[in-house]
C-alpha cells in the first residue's frame, strides 16, 4: 500500500513510525465511528445499519512521534450480489497491504459465528499483520459483562491458533482509551518519515466525501425501507463562477441511485417531504465538512439492479 510522500519540508525525530491500520469487524461493529474519533475528524460516515461503509477510506492521525493512516473497509458479510462480492473482496485486499490490523469485537454483543470466521479468515493469509483486538462500545456495558468480553476475546488464540498483539477495550462516544488504542497500532508500524503532509486528515477526493455525507443522510432517513438499494453519483461540483471570494458558493449536483421505481417514491416521500429533509441535512453537513456555503441540488434516479450489473457497478466506481 502506498502513499503520497509529504513535501513539506519537516523535521522528523528519531524513532518516527508511520504506516497503515485497518479495522476490520462484522457489519456495525463500530469501525467507521472508530475511525472518525481516532483522527478527530468525520471522514467515513457511520450508520446504525449494516454495511454501511462501501469504500475503504482512509483518516489519518498526525502524531509528533508517529502518522498513523487508518482504513476504514466494509464489514466482512455473506453477499447477495456482486457488489457485495466485490466489498469483501476489497476487504480481503486491504488485509493483504497494513502493517496492523484492528479487530472490532463490540462489547455489547456476544463473539459469534461471524467473529469466529472472520479472525479464522485472517489468520489463513500467508502474512497475518499483528492483530489487535479492539472491544468497541465499551460505554455500552458494565464491568461483569467486558470482563466476560475481554476473557471470550482471550479465548480465540487458543480456538484459532493465533496470538493477540494487544487487547483494548475502548469507548468512541466517551473516548475512553482511544489514546491506548492509537499508541498500541503506532508500536506495530515500521520507523520512516510522514506518508502524508502534515495536518492532512484524509485523501479522500471531496467528490467522494460529498456523496458519501448524502448516502448517510438518505440511510438515516429512510431506517430500514431500502438501506442497501441506495448509492450517490456527484454529476457536477465546484464553485459557481462569478462569485466575490469573500461570498464564496459551491454548487452540488447529485443523483441518489435507487434500483425500482418503488424506491424512488420512498427517497422522495409525499409532496416531495423525505427528498427535501434529506437535502438539508446533507447540506449541512457538507458545509460544515467543506467549510463553503452550498447550493445542493438532488435529484433521484432509477437504475434497475444496478448492485448485480458489473457494468453499473464500474460506472459507479464499485
Amino acid at each position: 500500500m502506498t502513499a503520497p510522500s509529504s513535501t513539506a519540508a519537516r523535521e522528523v525525530p528519531e524513532g518516527h513510525r508511520s504506516g497503515f491500520a485497518c479495522f476490520v469487524g462484522r457489519p456495525n461493529a463500530g469501525k467507521s465511528t472508530l475511525t472518525n474519533a481516532l483522527v478527530g475528524s468525520k471522514v467515513a460516515i457511520a450508520s446504525a445499519k449494516p454495511q454501511t461503509t462501501r469504500h475503504a477510506i482512509r483518516g489519518i492521525v498526525n502524531r509528533p512521534d508517529a502518522q498513523l493512516v487508518l482504513i476504514d473497509t466494509p464489514g466482512l458479510h455473506r453477499p447477495r450480489t456482486l457488489l457485495g462480492e466485490r466489498l469483501n473482496d476489497l476487504v480481503r485486499a486491504t488485509w493483504t497491504e497494513v502493517d496492523v490490523v484492528g479487530v472490532c469485537l463490540p462489547a455489547d454483543q456476544r463473539i459469534g459465528p461471524g467473529d469466529t470466521y472472520l479472525v479464522g479468515e485472517l489468520a489463513k493469509l500467508p502474512r497475518t499483520p499483528p492483530l489487535v483486538a479492539v472491544a468497541t462500545k465499551s460505554d455500552l456495558v458494565g464491568p461483569t459483562r467486558m470482563a466476560e468480553h475481554l476473557m471470550a476475546i482471550q479465548a480465540l488464540e487458543d480456538k484459532l491458533g493465533i496470538t493477540w498483539a494487544d487487547i483494548v477495550p475502548v469507548s468512541s462516544v466517551t473516548d475512553d482509551q482511544l489514546d491506548v488504542l492509537a499508541g498500541a497500532l503506532v508500536e506495530r508500524l515500521p520507523e520512516g518519515p510522514p506518508l502524508y503532509p502534515e495536518g492532512v486528515i484524509t485523501d479522500e477526493p471531496e467528490e467522494t466525501l460529498v456523496a458519501e455525507l448524502i448516502r448517510e443522510a438518505v440511510l438515516e432517513d429512510v431506517r430500514d425501507e431500502l438501506p442497501h438499494s441506495i448509492t450517490v453519483a456527484i454529476e457536477e461540483m465546484g464553485l459557481r463562477e462569478g462569485r466575490s471570494d469573500d461570498r464564496p458558493l459551491l454548487d452540488v449536483y447529485a443523483s441518489m441511485i435507487v434500483e425500482r421505481d418503488s424506491q424512488k417514491g420512498i427517497v422522495i416521500g409525499h409532496r416531495g417531504e423525505r427528498l427535501r429533509a434529506i437535502g438539508e441535512k446533507s447540506r449541512r453537513q457538507i458545509e460544515a465538512l467543506l467549510g463553503t456555503p452550498v447550493y445542493l441540488d438532488l435529484r433521484v434516479k432509477v437504475l434497475k439492479e444496478w448492485q448485480r450489473n458489473p457494468k453499473h457497478l464500474n460506472r459507479l466506481g464499485f
